[in-house]
């Protein structure tokens, strides 16, 4: 079952990222990231169009509490949304608590780990400050970087499904789950690696 979540007081750190929730004064950055071509496309919108766009999504991101701002070297470079996973696709889940991740980066910032660090931090606090017991995290078929960065992290393949994106297409996606007792199971490994 999707679990409630709200990360307008939560700040998350990172080696080199700050996991944040958004201001209206971020605005700025979320328009120069989001209106390039390319980057909306691998998570299902389009590149906005203008700063009024921005803005709209902006205050989306405020007022839904989901959504995390990723600052880098004091500037948003990308965001970090705590989403829904499809109860009704999969109705295995209902007694377990769980939610979904989705992200977008700045495509400046590509090929530069950022966003595997970032995924790690949030699947940290996901499983040990929310209680969590599984996580959700897909991405289309297409789309080999993400599919690259969900593995690094730990992810891995649950079921091949469809997406209907914000652009009105449908597109078939591979959904990756990472469970608690995975993580933990990891968490204790690296534990012992570093004790030796």
């Amino acid at each position: 079952m999707n679990v409630p979540i709200d990360i307008s007081n939560v700040t998350l750190h990172t080696q080199r990222l700050t996991l944040r929730s958004w201001k209206e004064s971020d605005v700025h950055d979320l328009y120069e990231y989001a209106r390039v071509d390319g980057v909306g496309q691998m998570a299902g919108w389009k590149p906005h169009e203008n700063i009024e766009e921005s803005r709209m999504i902006l205050k989306m991101f405020i007022d839904e509490k989901k959504t995390f701002a990723l600052e880098y070297e004091g500037k948003v470079i990308g965001s970090l949304g705590i989403e829904e996973y499809n109860e009704e696709h999969f109705p295995e889940f209902k007694e377990q608590k769980a939610r979904e991740i989705g992200y977008v980066l700045s495509k400046n910032y590509w090929g530069q780990g950022l966003m595997p660090e970032a995924v790690r931090e949030a699947i940290r606090y996901l499983f040990e400050d929310v209680g969590l017991d599984v996580i959700f995290c897909g991405h289309f078929l297409w789309n080999r970087q993400s599919q690259r960065a969900q593995k690094k992290c730990g992810f891995h393949h649950y079921a091949y499904d469809t997406f209907e994106t914000r652009l009105g297409t449908i597109e078939d996606n591979e959904v990756n789950i990472l469970t608690k007792e995975e993580y933990y199971a990891k968490e204790r490994n690296s534990a012992e690696i570093v004790a030796s």
